[in-house]
């Protein structure tokens, strides 16, 4: 007798409603990664508003005030002026004439640190392993020498009774440069500083062109060389726009740096430096300290933060520019 079969039904899987907890996993871990660098940056950002953003504010408050050493000693609150001190200081010829001096003194040196820069960042890519750590060995040394050594160095160097520079010139012209002073002529003294400026920010761009440099890649120059490039050549049309980004990254970097010089003027001068020696940073200084204007002081060195937001912002552009490119 057949027996009968009894057929189960098969189990399917199961049918379950998806329910919705709130933003996905996956949002969540895009969320993070966006605010990851935020949150790393944030410290810095701190310390630096607690540090810099109290003094920068209780500056813009003073150049709308008229401070004076009756305030200063007595301890008293100065009168409320407005735009007063702004009005003086933009409405008076030799703060523009310290503008432009500024300006240009920004532009030479960091002209000059560039090419400079640029020349032992060539140096450093063509010579052997060793003289390589050597240079490098002696930019560093230089570019961490603090500016009241360098000053003093330079000062001894420019002396007028005793300068090496006045001697070297005697033995190379046959002249006689003993008890020149430098000092004397503005032009020549502006050299000296100069030299000082440059002397010091070389390093800095040496060592990172040619950290741009060894990141040409050499199959490029060499096709180059193949297609009969050469030289000067081979420079400007191949290595050059590969290291352009950086180039004005750097030269950025040291016109805004060299824009704010202070110490140089200052210690080369002894800490009294003539009228014709002013720029921003030291006119805001003899103002505030010398003069007793606090509140003039206080007013030129906010135009003076003024003028360097824009060339920050021109760096910040470049920075941008430069991550696109790659």
């Amino acid at each position: 007798m057949p027996s009968s079969t009894r057929t189960e039904p098969a189990a399917g899987p199961a049918l379950r409603t998806p329910v919705r907890t709130g933003r996905a996993p996956g949002g969540r871990r895009r969320v993070a990664k966006r605010a990851t660098p935020y949150l790393l940056i944030a410290p810095m950002i701190g310390t630096l508003l607690l540090v810099l953003g109290y003094p920068l504010l209780d500056m813009v408050l003073l150049s709308f005030k008229d401070m004076t050493r009756k305030e200063l000693f007595a301890g008293t609150s100065p009168p409320w002026v407005g735009l007063d001190q702004y009005q003086a200081v933009l409405s008076d010829g030799f703060f523009w004439v310290v503008v432009v001096r500024t300006v240009a003194f920004a532009f030479v040196c960091a002209a000059l640190t560039m090419v400079g820069g640029l020349g032992f960042a060539l140096l450093l890519r063509s010579v052997s392993t060793w003289v390589r750590a050597v240079i490098v060995g002696v930019l560093v040394a230089v570019w961490a020498m603090p500016f009241m050594v360098a000053a003093s160095v330079f000062r001894w160097l420019s002396d007028a009774d005793y300068g090496v520079v006045n001697w070297l010139l005697g033995e190379l012209t046959g002249s006689d440069f003993r008890g020149h002073n430098w000092f004397s002529n503005p032009w020549e003294g502006y050299a000296v500083i100069v030299a000082v400026v440059v002397w010091g920010a070389i390093p800095f761009a040496a060592i990172t062109l040619h950290a741009a440099l060894v990141q040409v890649p050499a199959e490029l120059e060499e096709a180059a060389r193949v297609d009969g490039a050469r030289g000067f050549a081979l420079f400007r049309h191949v290595t050059f726009p590969m290291i352009r980004p950086l180039f004005v990254v750097v030269a950025a970097l040291s016109a805004i740096w060299d824009f704010g010089a202070f110490s140089q003027i200052w210690l080369m001068r002894g800490g009294q430096p003539e009228r014709d020696y002013y720029l921003l940073g030291v006119y805001s200084f003899i103002e505030s300290f010398a003069v007793n204007r606090y509140s003039a002081g206080a007013a030129i060195a906010i135009v003076t933060v003024l003028l360097l937001l824009v060339g920050s912002g021109f760096y910040l552009r470049q920075i941008l520019r430069t991550g696109e490119v790659e």
